[in-house]
């Protein structure tokens, strides 16, 4: 059985983003369930806003080229999503944007096709970045990607983490690794 392979990031461009912090504590839980994790920072990958004049002129941006290929060498997604005026970051719609064009023989939307992903989220808000999850819950469902149920969105981020980058809240600790396990997990069973 190949060990699983999990894509994780955030959703932000901010250097001391708390989505950031955020998915590396659930990163922890992903290896404790077996996957092997590469975590990237979609600041390394500047893109142009997504524009199919754009994309006709020049062709698909060397950085998107990247981003997909590494959407289509892992099995699952471990995300943690911002959320901006109650929906999606314009950084995190992009990237699924350019990434998700299809190149010569490939199928559509074959680097998301059959991919598995677990979503968490950090706001200062109090409802922790809950209603941005929704949008991206959806966008990802129509876009072949299986969303696993279980979710969870840390309110109050600015006042959450230690300086180590772990939460202060050790229950919630355990719910954001778990987050990532139960993903490794789910994944190791459907690629047995």
């Amino acid at each position: 059985m190949r060990t699983p392979r999990i894509l994780a990031f955030a959703g932000s461009l901010r250097a001391n983003s708390w989505n950031k912090k955020l998915v590396r504590v659930a990163i922890e839980g992903a290896k404790r369930g077996g996957a092997e994790v590469t975590y990237i920072d979609l600041k390394e990958y500047p893109l142009p806003v997504f524009d199919e004049d754009l994309e006709t002129a020049q062709g698909l941006p060397a950085n998107a080229r990247k981003l997909k290929d590494l959407f289509l060498a892992h099995d699952g997604l471990l995300l943690s999503c911002p959320e901006y005026n109650s929906s999606i970051t314009a950084a995190l719609k992009n990237a699924i944007d350019w990434v998700s064009r299809p190149v010569p023989n490939e199928g559509p939307l074959n680097c998301f096709d059959g991919k598995i992903a677990s979503l968490m989220a950090a706001s200062p808000g109090a409802l922790g970045g809950l209603r941005g999850l929704v949008t991206v819950r959806s966008i990802l469902g129509n876009i072949k990607v299986t969303v696993l149920p279980d979710q969870v969105a840390v309110p109050k981020a600015n006042e959450a983490f230690n300086p180590d980058g772990t939460l202060k809240d050790a229950k919630l600790q355990a719910s954001i690794e778990s987050l990532g396990e139960k993903l490794a997990r789910t994944l190791a069973k459907l690629k047995a």
